[in-house]
């Protein structure tokens, strides 16, 4: 732009005053149509404010004078699915578990339904896939390594009760001592017993402390694991023959393990979910392959 034009521009448009560095802001107006479609915005918000809910309170919102609710949309949109799969629910509580997978059309709805409940409820801990998470405490659901059993009918009581919380008197139950901690064994003892198990798992071992560790095992671990480190799901006992392993299978591991003891938790569901939820989210774990 030239000299001249420069100046034109200056003369024709005035400017705000502000300048910074030498350059002035021109005071060049919004266009028309855009003001009015701003004020057109701001009409509609305090309409769409006055006519709907909108502003907080201290319990719940503005009710507007629509009195639209979407929370109870929401609730009467539930309830219609409920009360559309009320027969197929009350006949899924009714059977027998062990009897559903029979029923094709029961086993598709349980599988359908349960795969929702997992994937809102379980999958935090054992993992979108159901693999858990190893070295975690959070079991892996697809193979056939099941603390409590694999039957459709462990995994209902398992998930109705959970495992070692305090809010269901029927919740399965197991502590493992701390050996270590409580000063059981010795570290030398624990050391021992360590190699024994590395030793019955199939794993790199000193012999010789092995062949110490194998008395001691049978004085403090096999009335809970075994006399042959089998495990013993009435328990929760995990067997230490196989190479599966909740917390970690390797050395260091397994001292931490029996130093320190472990002592994992599942909450409870029945408290959460209904009984019809339970069933089929059972029956969609023990269809995962897993499932004894």
């Amino acid at each position: 732009m030239c000299a001249k034009q420069v100046k034109k521009v200056q003369a024709e448009v005035p400017t705000t005053g502000h300048s910074w560095d030498g350059i002035e802001e021109y005071d060049n107006p919004m266009p028309r149509w855009w003001v009015w479609v701003f004020y057109l915005s701001i009409l509609f918000a305090i309409g769409y404010s006055i006519a709907y809910p909108a502003w907080p309170l201290i319990h719940g919102a503005t009710r507007g004078f629509l009195g639209q609710n979407t929370r109870a949309d929401v609730d009467a949109e539930i309830k219609r699915f409920d009360d559309a799969n009320a027969a197929i629910k009350a006949k899924l509580v009714a059977a027998p578990l062990d009897q559903i997978a029979q029923d094709d059309e029961l086993k598709q709805y349980a599988l359908r339904a349960g795969a929702s409940v997992f994937k809102n409820n379980c999958a935090q801990c054992h993992g979108a896939g159901a693999a858990g998470v190893q070295g975690k405490g959070y079991p892996n659901l697809l193979d056939n390594d099941w603390l409590w059993g694999g039957t459709v009918d462990d995994i209902h009581t398992t998930v109705t009760h959970g495992i070692r919380n305090t809010t269901d008197a029927d919740a399965r139950y197991s502590e493992m001592p701390k050996f270590g901690v409580d000063a059981l064994l010795e570290p030398a003892q624990i050391g021992d017993v360590v190699e024994y198990v590395l030793q019955i798992s199939g794993q790199d071992h000193d012999a010789a402390k092995a062949t110490a560790g194998a008395q001691l095992f049978a004085d403090n671990c096999a009335a809970c694991h075994g006399p042959e480190g089998k495990g013993d799901r009435a328990q929760g006992a995990p067997n230490l023959t196989d190479a599966i392993w909740l917390y970690g299978g390797d050395r260091d591991t397994i001292t931490h393990t029996v130093t320190y003891a472990r002592f994992g938790v599942m909450p409870n569901w029945n408290e959460r979910l209904s009984e019809d939820e339970i069933r089929a989210v059972a029956t969609y774990v023990h269809s995962l392959g897993g499932g004894e």
